[in-house]
């Protein structure tokens, strides 16, 4: 079993930067893919970018490619999301996500087992 803690979140305006955090507690997290979604109200928990358990590959979605980057640190059992560049329409609350099942770059919310419980982005404009 993986528990996994969102941080980082906050209120920033158009241009800056922000980096969110995920820790993840049990042994075996250092051979799980991770990822970041993000969700907004009313709408459908959206893919934001995915990581081998190597940390050896990345995949992103087309709306955040250039300006995020995913990493983890399997020492620390942590995985980050450095986010530049940031718009008002990358609000949204941002979860952390682990799977198990998939040793590739997972992009679907149905590939992860294990969620965090949120943190909040605001984009001021």
């Amino acid at each position: 079993q993986v528990q996994l803690v969102d941080s980082g979140g906050g209120l920033v305006q158009a241009g800056d930067s922000l980096r969110l955090s995920c820790a993840a507690s049990g042994r075996t997290f250092s051979r799980y893919a991770a990822g970041w979604f993000r969700q907004t109200p009313g709408k459908e928990r959206e893919f934001v970018a995915s990581i081998t358990w190597s940390g050896g590959a990345t995949a992103y979605s087309d709306s955040v490619k250039g300006r995020f980057t995913i990493s983890r640190d399997n020492a620390k059992n942590t995985v980050s999301l450095q986010m530049n560049s940031l718009k008002p329409e990358d609000s949204a609350v941002y979860y952390c996500a682990a799977s198990a099942r998939y040793w590739n770059t997972p992009t679907r919310v149905s590939d992860f087992e294990f969620w965090g419980q949120g943190t909040q982005v605001t984009v001021s404009s």
